[in-house]
């Protein structure tokens, strides 16, 4: 993988895509556990009964599935201007876990949804909530470094390189 100054067009489309679109699953989960349960009285199988969650859910699985190939084959920006190697470790591992919960989340729902699983339905609701919150730190680090440290780090993700 290499590294870059900043993130390619594609790169920042599916990032801020993917945002709003996991955005929008968590503002739409209100009711999953009456229409799971509903599917499961009713034994509705395949697309039948999909809500917006669901398709956002799949949405977002499919466009991340595709942003972790796009960032394997173009690579990532390098350390910010004055990180200090705990920093880049915690940027590193902060970035992992983001990802792991980015297709943890949609393929827990899509398991529960399909085998009828309330309790991985329940494991699903905990894990996307933990993605929202890492989600958010990671959207107030981000506001930190670029406003306090003022070292650019929003512009990586807003202004593609070249």
């Amino acid at each position: 993988m290499t590294s870059r100054a900043a993130y390619s067009r594609l790169q920042i489309a599916l990032h801020w895509v993917i945002a709003i679109l996991i955005l929008a699953a968590w503002l739409t989960h209100e009711n999953m556990g009456r229409a799971l349960e509903s599917r499961i009285k009713s034994g509705a199988t395949g697309f039948e009964g999909n809500t917006p969650h669901v398709w956002l859910g799949i949405t977002v699985f499919v466009l991340v599935l595709i942003r972790i190939v796009v960032r394997r084959v173009q690579g990532a920006p390098g350390p910010l201007p004055g990180s200090t190697p705990l920093m880049e470790m915690a940027a590193t591992w902060g970035h992992r876990l983001l990802y792991l919960l980015m297709v943890l989340t949609p393929a827990l729902g899509a398991v529960a949804w399909n085998a009828h699983s309330e309790t991985v339905g329940e494991l699903h609701e905990t894990v996307g909530s933990a993605l929202m919150l890492v989600a958010l730190a990671h959207a107030l680090v981000a506001i930190w470094h670029q406003y306090v440290k003022k070292d650019g780090s929003l512009t990586r993700i807003t202004r593609p390189q070249g």
